[in-house]
C-alpha cells in the first residue's frame, strides 16, 4: 500500500521535475553566450538534484515504514479518543434522548493526552503550511 501511494506521489511530483528539467536544458541550448550556458546549466542541475532529494526521501520513507504495522502505534493511540469522541457526540448526545446515556469527562493525564493527539491530527498540517508562508515572506 505505501509502495503504491509513493509511486502515485512519485508520478505526480515527477511530472513538473522533468518538464523543468527538459526546459532547463532547452534553454542551455539555447543560450548564446558563456554565462547564460553556466547559468542554464545550473538551473538544469538543481532540478536533478531536487528530483534524486524527492527519490532518497520516498526510499527512506519505505525504509523505515516498510512494514504495515511500522505504522500503527500513531493511529491505534489516537483511536481510543476517536472512540470517546463518537461514544460522547452520538451516544451520549445524539442519542441520548433514547438511550440516557452520559460518560464521564477525560481528566488528568488521559485529557492532556487527548488534547496533544488531537493537536497533531488536526494542526499540525496547519502549523507546517503557516511556517511555509512566513519562510517565503
Amino acid at each position: 500500500m505505501v509502495t503504491m501511494v509513493l509511486g502515485w506521489l512519485g508520478q505526480l511530483l515527477g511530472g513538473p521535475f522533468a518538464k523543468a528539467a527538459v526546459d532547463a536544458y532547452r534553454a542551455k541550448l539555447a543560450a548564446g553566450n558563456a554565462s547564460d550556458k553556466i547559468a542554464a546549466d545550473l538551473a538544469a542541475r538543481a532540478v536533478d538534484l531536487e528530483q534524486r532529494e524527492r527519490e532518497l526521501a520516498a526510499q527512506l520513507v519505505l525504509a523505515e515504514q516498510g512494514r504495515w504495522y511500522t505504522a500503527l502505534p500513531r493511529p491505534l493511540f489516537a483511536f481510543a479518543f476517536v472512540i470517546y469522541v463518537w461514544k460522547v457526540v452520538v451516544w451520549d448526545k445524539v442519542l441520548g434522548a433514547w438511550t440516557q446515556g452520559t460518560t464521564d469527562p477525560l481528566s488528568g493525564d488521559v485529557a492532556q493526552w487527548a488534547m496533544i493527539v488531537l493537536t497533531a491530527y488536526f494542526g499540525g498540517r496547519t502549523l507546517e503550511k503557516v511556517a511555509a508562508i512566513w519562510k517565503r515572506k
